[in-house]
């Protein structure tokens, strides 16, 4: 298979294919590193990718198995709109909403998980656990038990109460820590330590993240085989961000994509932006900073993957931005009223951006953007209870035409 070693991201050391996830030589983190030369030419792997079933796994020679996995719950192939309701609100050349709410647990967790579960049965597991602030927890809970695999969830203990109730459902173990997600984390990499399970973000790590590529496979081969000229994607560990750029950059290097990466955007919530208050100082490195926000899918306030996310946006000429939660909830709205997608405050979050870059000049006419939304509304309901009002009628006409405006010209 193309996937040949797991790789330090840091000193480029190399480690077997195991649950692994630190460089035990600088503790750097480690990735999959692939040997594609074997592959067929570009216009061949075209074809062999649009013959590929409706899932992640029409890029199988892109991810870390050297057959398709028996799975049984997959994810991808979700969505990508153009909405020129949005764009002419903002001012924007063209702006195409990935929606990949429309995933089976309502996420974009479903394509991360789909991988890691796969190769947790492949390496022998038969318990897979995370840490999660929602909708990880979602997507590991519903991938174990289609795979029959025990699973245990650590989630912090104020999450919104729509996330916990779409989690042990499916019948894990659901623990609630008293404390934030970096809490939450420690507390899953001690347990890593002590028990043989596979942590899908923790010790099964590269290969979880390896699934946020398929985002970028799937918006290039829905757009043509050609490339946005920007993307703006939600930050919070920073994989996701980097991974979409990852794989754009692996089609360019293979010649299934031509011209150059995408600017890349970076969203974050004011109240955890520890990335976007990095770039704003013009830091290398990410500051900790305790999570306040709504957007609590987004609260990670120290990110793994930080300082490679600052690096993605600045060598593409990009940016990270954060905004408030009341720019949040105007976000969600702003997305709902013109595209008819209800997003949870993550995908508020990156609208809202979206919105900041248009009304500064960041992204202008000419430009094609890419807007990634990653989890579905129904999921933090709280976040709009304020904001939507109802008429109260008698079942009566005069009781109508007195309290509810109308539109649509004159009253028959």
């Amino acid at each position: 298979m193309p996937a040949e070693a797991l790789k330090c991201k840091e000193c480029q050391a190399e480690f077997e294919l195991g649950a692994s996830y630190v460089c035990d030589r600088c503790f750097g983190p480690l990735e999959v590193s692939y040997d594609h030369s074997g592959l067929d030419d570009p216009s061949e792997l075209r074809r062999k990718i649009q013959a590929g079933p409706p899932s992640i796994w029409r890029y199988i020679d892109f991810l870390p198995f050297d057959r398709r996995p028996r799975t049984g719950l997959d994810a991808g192939f979700t969505p990508l709109i153009r909405s020129e309701r949005l764009a002419e609100r903002l001012g924007v050349g063209e702006v195409w909403v990935k929606n990949d709410a429309a995933n089976p647990t309502h996420s974009f967790k479903d394509r991360v998980v789909n991988v890691a579960v796969a190769k947790a049965r492949e390496l022998g597991f038969d318990v897979v656990a995370c840490a999660s602030t929602g909708n990880l927890a979602n997507a590991v809970a519903a991938h174990a038990a289609a795979a029959g695999l025990d699973s245990y969830v650590f989630v912090p203990s104020d999450l919104e109460e729509q996330k916990i109730l779409a989690t042990g459902v499916y019948g894990t173990k659901l623990v609630a820590v008293r404390g934030n997600y970096d809490d939450v984390n420690r507390l899953c990499i001690e347990l890593s330590a002590e028990h043989p399970w596979a942590f899908v973000n923790v010790n099964l790590r590269p290969y979880y993240a390896e699934g946020s590529k398929t985002l970028a496979f799937e918006v290039a081969e829905q757009l043509g085989f050609e490339l946005p000229d920007r993307v703006v994607c939600p930050v919070a560990s920073g994989s996701l961000f980097t991974k979409i750029a990852r794989g754009f950059e692996e089609w360019l290097d293979l010649g299934i994509l031509a011209g150059s990466l995408p600017s890349f955007h970076g969203a974050q919530a004011e109240g955890c932006s520890p990335v976007a208050q990095a770039y704003e100082a013009g830091h290398e490195i990410c500051r900790p900073v305790r999570p306040n926000t709504i957007a609590k899918s987004l609260a990670i306030g120290n990110p793994a993957d930080g300082v490679f996310a600052l690096d993605v946006a600045r060598r593409t000429e990009g940016s990270i931005d954060s905004v408030t939660d009341e720019e949040i909830v105007d976000g969600i709205r702003l997305l709902a009223e013109t595209t008819g997608i209800f997003t949870e405050t993550a995908g508020g979050v990156t609208t809202a951006v979206l919105a900041k870059l248009a009304e500064r000049g960041d992204i202008g006419a000419d430009d094609r953007v890419v807007l990634y939304i990653t989890g579905d509304g129904l999921k933090t309901l709280d976040a709009v209870r304020g904001i939507v009002s109802t008429y109260e009628v008698e079942p009566a006409l005069d009781s109508f035409n007195e309290t509810v405006p109308v539109s649509g010209g004159e009253r028959v």
